[in-house]
C-alpha cells in the first residue's frame, strides 16, 4: 500500500502552533529520541544525517504532531494509536495483530520500516517517514495510545491534575513527564541506564512485544481510576516508575529499530 507523501512547509512556527493530545507531549518524545540516539550505531548516525541532516533524532519526534495543525493531514491522526479491547490474555492480543490490517500505530511502524529498508526511496518520503517512525515508535510505549476506543484512550475520562480538570490520556501524554521539572536532556540523562543484556533483550523484541507491555500498563492504569479523581502527589510516586521505564524502553527499541534498518 502506498502513501502520497503531500509537500509541506514547515516553518519553526509549528512550534507555537496549539496542537491536540499527543503521546508524552512535545518532552517525552524528545526524551525517547535523545535516549535512542546514545544506542546508535555510526553508521545509523552517518545514513540518518543524509536524510535529516542537522536535525537529531530528539528534535525530528514531535514533527508528526506539529503537522496535525493542517488539515490537510488529517488523514494521518491513525498512525498514533491502536484500539483494543479491555481483558486480552498475551496470545489474544498478539493473534490479534498476527492479522491486523487496519491503519493504526502496529500496521504503519511496520509499513514505514519496510519503506526505509528501500535503498531507492525518494529524499522527501525518507524524511517524511524517518520522522514518523521515531514519533510513533515512542506512540505505543505511552500505555494510554494502546488504549480503549470507548473512551478513546482516556481522553473521555475526565480527572483532576493538581485541582485543574483535564483528562487521563492528557495526564500521561505530558503531565506527570512535565511534572518532573527536567529538560529533556536532563530526564533522559537522569533514566538512561540499562545493561548490554537489557539492550539487547529488549533490541531482540518484536514490535508486538512492545504493544503487549503497553497493553498490560493501560490495563492497570485504567483499574486505578475512576471518573473526576483529583491525581497528584501520591498519582505521580505511584505511577513515576513507569512513565520512565517506559521512556527508557521506547529510546532502546527505537535505537533498535533503526539500527536494524540503517546498520
Amino acid at each position: 500500500m502506498n502513501y502520497p507523501v503531500k509537500k509541506l512547509f514547515i516553518p519553526v512556527l509549528f512550534f507555537c502552533l496549539p496542537f491536540s493530545s499527543m503521546a508524552w507531549g512535545v518532552l517525552g518524545h524528545r526524551i525517547v529520541g535523545q535516549i535512542a540516539d546514545t544506542y546508535l550505531t555510526k553508521q545509523t548516525k552517518k545514513e540518518i544525517y543524509k536524510i535529516l541532516g542537522n536535525e537529531s533524532i530528539a528534535m525530528c519526534s514531535n514533527w508528526p504532531d506539529f503537522i496535525k495543525s493542517d488539515p490537510s493531514m488529517k488523514y494521518l491522526d491513525p498512525w498514533h494509536y491502536i484500539n483494543l479491547k479491555s481483558g486480552l490474555s498475551e496470545t489474544e492480543l498478539k493473534n490479534y495483530l498476527a492479522t491486523d490490517t487496519v491503519t493504526d500505530a502496529y500496521t504503519r511502524i511496520n509499513w514505514l520500516t519496510a519503506q526505509l529498508k528501500n535503498k531507492k526511496l525518494e529524499p522527501e518520503k525518507k524524511i517524511f517517514y524517518l520522522r514518523f517512525l521515531v514519533h510513533l515508535v515512542g506512540d505505543l510505549h505511552q500505555p494510554l495510545h494502546i488504549g480503549r476506543y470507548e473512551d478513546l484512550g482516556g481522553n473521555r475520562i475526565k480527572v483532576n491534575w493538581f485541582k485543574e480538570p483535564t483528562n487521563l490520556h492528557s495526564v500521561w501524554d505530558s503531565k506527570l513527564v512535565d511534572f518532573q521539572q527536567l529538560s529533556y536532556t536532563e530526564y533522559a540523562a537522569s533514566i538512561n541506564f540499562s545493561t548490554k543484556v537489557q539492550r539487547v533483550a529488549w533490541q531482540s523484541e518484536p514490535v508486538s512485544e512492545w504493544i503487549w507491555q503497553s497493553y498490560q500498563h493501560a490495563e492497570k492504569i485504567y483499574g486505578d481510576i475512576k471518573p473526576d479523581d483529583n491525581l497528584s502527589y501520591n498519582y505521580n510516586f505511584k505511577f513515576i516508575g513507569v512513565v520512565n521505564q517506559q521512556l527508557l524502553r521506547g529510546g532502546v527499541h527505537l535505537a533498535g529499530l533503526l539500527n536494524e534498518i540503517f546498520d
